[in-house]
């Protein structure tokens, strides 16, 4: 198994943004706003998709205040959730739903260490088998908790919106056909979603002022 390259550093941002601009000149005047990319790691393991499912569907602020609670209760690990009643998850406000979610993720025995050696679509094929994780979690993960170079979340609507407007598109984009103009940033698709979220925020920003 090879997971193929890894964005460990800025370095290797920089270098996955001089390719995508040396072959796309719309990218290149994209950079010039946005400036230098973030490196944008996260911790790898359980926690951080507990975390992700507690932040499904609710704001920034509410996610922040649950995830808040969770820790605070020591919720973090598989046995914890394993151990915890529904009332004691319900306290720190997971709905049932995630609550399912949680417990799912926790019986999952996810070898958390062995994902790292896995090609991208086995890591993804192994995440989204959890109930509660949808394909976007799962490139979100792996985008970012495992460092791959070539993951793209075309699910995400900054994404498309971003590339929308990049590429004087008539109408945002859907995933598949985000996923297949991502074919063309390959082996540096994860670099490519970096900009275009940057971009994103870039354009809000110019929006907002307008």
């Amino acid at each position: 198994m090879n997971p193929g390259r890894l964005i460990e550093t800025a370095a290797c941002v920089a270098e996955g943004m001089d390719w995508l601009a040396a072959r796309c000149p719309r990218m290149a005047a994209a950079y010039r706003l946005t400036g230098p990319l973030p490196l944008r790691r996260n911790p790898q393991g359980f926690a951080q998709l507990l975390s992700a499912i507690v932040s499904q569907q609710v704001s920034v602020a509410s996610a922040r205040a649950i995830w808040g609670r969770v820790e605070a209760a020591g919720l973090t690990t598989p046995g914890a959730i394993a151990r915890a009643a529904d009332e004691d998850l319900r306290a720190v406000g997971l709905s049932r739903p995630k609550q399912r979610y949680a417990r799912a993720l926790a019986a999952a025995d996810i070898d958390y260490d062995g994902l790292r050696d896995m090609a991208d679509q086995e890591v993804i094929a192994t995440l989204v088998a959890v109930p509660g994780i949808g394909r976007w979690t799962a490139e979100i993960y792996a985008s970012f908790s495992l460092g791959r170079a070539d993951v793209f979340a075309a699910g995400d609507l900054a994404l498309q919106e971003a590339a929308r407007t990049l590429y004087d598109l008539p109408e945002r984009p859907t995933e598949g056909q985000l996923r297949c103009m991502a074919e063309a940033w390959s082996p540096w698709r994860a670099v490519a979603a970096r900009l275009l979220w940057a971009y994103y925020r870039v354009e809000k920003n110019r929006e907002g002022i307008a």
